[in-house]
């Protein structure tokens, strides 16, 4: 099936009109000299990539670390209707045992791959190797030192579905951590209160993502740098970041992506369960108390929390913010494919490739998505 008069984001991470093919479930030809007679029209469309989110607790009333399988079904199909058609869920600080549980039903939904689901893709492991004072909105009764092996078990029970790994990179034995863990998946500086020389240590052994950038970590001192000159002057790191408009200012927002290039970054919601639900709703998050008030979810203590929205409105959000359109398009679709190795999948629209795209309306709204070349 071909589709006509299209405005494009190429692999080139550029925008052009014309047409492309589906076939088989697949991405043929991308902007062929020649266009059957019976094309079907976008009239001008602007036609993206499926999203990908690798940073994401939940939605609609389930968290992937509740291990509720019905509800990381719930999660996935929430997903799709945004246009979010990939997606890493992420834990939280919890017992080993509690994030066993919530990794099989990742691995189950996986195998069953039920229609008009978002594809699980990965997991990402937010905790519990995390600082006690950057801990966020992370449980403190959870946190644990570096602990490879622990990892590994998990890693392995759940099928290598964990594809990010999340460390504070001043903790006792990180730094061997890393090493090893960078052996099996993407390993990410998170919830940390490291100093540069730590930071620099954990990205020489390996570490090559940054969580949500700004969020749970020093800000930028001309005397003691910390976390983010690290990451920035380490090339190829990648940094996260949630643009929902409260956990970060715009101009902030701009700066991340003047520092690290549109090529190095990616959007995230960090959403949680309350995302889809009603202003006010009290929810739990990690063991913890939250509330869903003035559009930010915070816990009892006034700690900013998730987010309650969603990629496709993060990256709306980063167009307005004036990050660029392509490189806004970028970092919520072929960025977030490379930190979790299913760039020759998925995050572009590309000879090959799984055909999940999003046609969107003139005001970058949802209007069709396409699973694997199926309507949704």
């Amino acid at each position: 099936m071909f589709y006509k008069n299209a405005r494009i984001f190429g692999s080139d991470f550029q925008f052009h009109m014309g047409a492309f093919e589906v076939v088989d479930g697949r991405f043929g030809a991308v902007l062929p000299e020649t266009v059957p007679a019976d094309a079907i029209d976008l009239q001008g469309a602007t036609v993206i990539p499926g999203l990908i989110d690798v940073h994401s607790h939940g939605n609609s009333g389930a968290d992937f670390s509740d291990g509720d399988y019905n509800g990381l079904v719930r999660m996935a199909q929430h997903y799709a209707q945004e246009g979010i058609t990939s997606f890493a869920p992420a834990s939280m600080t919890l017992p080993y045992d509690v994030l066993a549980k919530a990794f099989a039903t990742a691995k189950k939904l996986v195998e069953e791959a039920p229609a008009g689901c978002s594809v699980l893709r990965g997991i990402q492991m937010e905790g519990p190797y995390f600082s006690y004072k950057k801990r966020g909105a992370q449980n403190a009764d959870y946190l644990k030192e570096p602990d490879f092996e622990g990892f590994r078990k998990l890693y392995e029970d759940c099928g290598g579905l964990v594809r990010i790994v999340d460390v504070a990179p001043e903790l006792p034995g990180a730094a061997d951590f890393v090493e090893k863990a960078s052996k099996l998946c993407t390993v990410s500086v998170a919830h940390t209160d490291s100093d540069y020389d730590h930071a620099r240590a954990a990205f020489d052994a390996g570490a090559t993502h940054l969580t949500h950038l700004y969020n749970a970590m020093p800000g930028i001192n001309h005397r003691n740098p910390g976390v983010i000159p690290a990451a920035v002057e380490t090339a190829g790191v990648r940094a996260e970041i949630i643009s929902d408009g409260y956990h970060i200012h715009p101009a902030a927002v701009r700066l991340a992506f003047s520092m690290f290039g549109g090529e190095r970054m990616i959007l995230i919601s960090d959403s949680g369960r309350c995302e889809g639900l009603p202003e006010g709703s009290q929810f739990e998050l990690g063991g913890q108390n939250a509330w869903l008030r003035n559009g930010v979810a915070k816990l009892a203590d006034g700690t900013i929390a998730c987010s309650a929205t969603n990629l496709f409105n993060c990256m709306r959000n980063a167009i307005s913010f004036g990050v660029g359109e392509e490189n806004a398009v970028r970092a919520a679709s072929y960025n977030p494919a490379c930190a979790i190795g299913a760039q020759d999948l998925v995050g572009s629209i590309e000879t090959g490739k799984i055909a999940d795209f999003v046609v969107c309306n003139a005001d970058y709204s949802c209007k069709r998505v396409f699973l694997a070349g199926t309507e949704i």
